[in-house]
């Protein structure tokens, strides 16, 4: 019998909040900060409701009893409040194993409005951003929908790692190929199943950006069509068990299916954080703990003190038809399907750079959210571009690095600027591209090295810069996703969506 999960989500939370508050007066809890070694993070949250019932927690248990009686008298008065526990607490009798500090918000009377709105994005797998604020105590906090597992399996690797997550309360679905019948003790509990009839007729699947995928079993008549519906959506974690032997067959039969390296790339496996294991359960936990690393990971802000330069002062001298950046690929100008990159993420800034002539792409642009900088001799070369984008880029205290972009090289997938945008640790300044032997944009450029850039004046562009550099990274590309246009043949080659 798999156990109720506890109530941690926010989700779960919320929605416990509003069903109490349709009975009667309810509090919810927050952490707004903490100190030293808190074993919650900020935006935590617990609902109490009127007669001391709670659901989530906001510490590992030793302060949680005391904010429900503060939360039920704050019900009573309908005054928020703001408490604070550990380190610099009034509470003398309530110092924190941890030696940290705490720091909670309760309102009593929580906007029901922003709530539900908060609870309504994520139950659509959309992060959501909670704001509330009650007298002088406030609290905004952005929080990501569940993790969600999708495995496909057979057997008791398989049925393990279900059990397993459904425990912990992810939302998780077993698709099991063919007919592998359900052992009894399960056959209560199988609404989350799902039997597959053939590998050429797949259910249709909707994958978002929280959601991990897994094959749990070897059989490639079946894992080459489920890995590439897999990879056709963002799923974070996308893996598969076997050897490092079955890895090159599943591989080799994916890129015989017309799977570019790229893709496959996405692939992990042998997965797990401990390898070569055996047992189904040791195998579960050791693949749940990686899926749940990869989500955590997924949740980190990539883009949010990062600035966009987008290159497009080109003089299209090699282009035989007019404004490259202008001819239309399956309905749209070229300029428009570069500019879209990352047009979901937040970033510090969007910043193109034209030609003081160059109207049309400026209003393009425009229209898309970007804003624009002249580059006034274009014709001296790429290293004005540059200098002019990082200029703007580095006027804004927000942004810690600048990402540069080449408007005519529109096939730029998302998951390598976050393949990039993760490299990019403390200790990098740079990370660039390689497709075959050759570097080339897009590139990421700390804020360390921005006067450096805002120094060029020359067609090299900022490679010459990276070649000097001790601490970089180089995040590899399929040669089919950096193509470029210069003459109007490329734009045949071309497969924009």
């Amino acid at each position: 019998m798999i156990p109720k999960p506890l109530f941690e989500h926010p989700e779960d939370v919320l929605c416990q909040w509003l069903e109490w508050r349709q009975t009667g007066d309810t509090a919810l809890a927050v952490v707004t900060s903490t100190e030293g070694g808190s074993v919650r993070a900020p935006g935590a949250m617990m609902a109490i409701s009127h007669d001391g019932k709670r659901a989530g927690y906001v510490s590992g248990g030793c302060i949680d009893e005391d904010v429900t009686l503060h939360a039920v008298g704050a019900i009573c008065s309908g005054n928020a409040l703001s408490l604070r526990y550990g380190k610099g607490s009034p509470f003398k009798d309530l110092p924190l194993p941890c030696g940290g500090a705490i720091e909670i918000a309760i309102f009593p009377q929580a906007d029901q409005f922003a709530i539900k709105r908060c609870l309504d994005e994520l139950t659509a797998r959309k992060p959501s951003t909670l704001e509330l604020k009650a007298d002088s105590v406030c609290t905004e906090h952005t929080y990501f929908p569940k993790l969600r597992v999708r495995i496909a399996g057979r057997g008791a690797d398989a049925l393990a790692l279900w059990r397993f997550c459904k425990a912990v309360g992810f939302p998780t679905e077993l698709a099991i190929p063919g007919s592998d019948p359900a052992p009894l003790e399960d056959s209560q509990s199988n609404a989350s199943w799902l039997y597959l009839s053939t590998p050429s007729s797949l259910p249709e699947r909707q994958d978002d950006p929280w959601t991990a995928f897994i094959l749990m079993f070897h059989d490639l008549e079946w894992e080459v069509p489920l890995l590439q519906q897999a990879l056709n959506g963002p799923a974070f974690y996308i893996g598969a068990v076997g050897s490092q032997l079955a890895q090159q067959k599943r591989r080799k039969a994916l890129r015989d299916a017309g799977a570019n390296t790229d893709e496959i790339e996405r692939i992990r496996g042998p997965v797990g954080l401990i390898p070569s294991l055996r047992e189904a359960s040791m195998l579960a936990v050791s693949t749940l703990a990686e899926i749940v690393e990869a989500y955590e990971i997924s949740k980190l802000p990539q883009f949010n003190k990062t600035g966009l330069a987008l290159l497009a002062a080109g003089l299209s001298t090699r282009f035989e038809d007019g404004d490259k950046l202008l001819a239309e690929i399956n309905g749209k100008p070229l300029i428009e399907h570069s500019a879209t990159i990352l047009s979901d993420e937040k970033v510090a800034m969007r910043l193109g750079v034209v030609g003081s002539s160059d109207h049309e792409r400026r209003r393009i642009l425009s229209n898309l959210g970007w804003s624009t900088v002249n580059n006034y001799q274009p014709e001296l070369g790429l290293g004005r571009s540059i200098a002019a984008a990082v200029k703007e880029i580095d006027a804004n205290p927000d942004a810690e690095a600048a990402i540069i972009l080449l408007a005519d090289m529109p096939n730029i997938p998302k998951s390598h600027l976050l393949d990039m945008r993760r490299a990019m640790t403390p200790d990098i300044e740079a990370v660039i591209t390689r497709v075959d032997d050759f570097v080339c944009p897009p590139a990421i450029f700390s804020r360390s090295l921005f006067p450096k850039l805002m120094d060029l004046t020359s067609d090299k562009g900022a490679r010459h810069i990276f070649q000097s550099l001790a601490k970089t990274c180089i995040v590899d590309l399929g040669a089919e996703w950096a193509q470029d246009v210069d003459r109007i043949e490329d734009i045949a080659e071309l497969k924009c969506g």
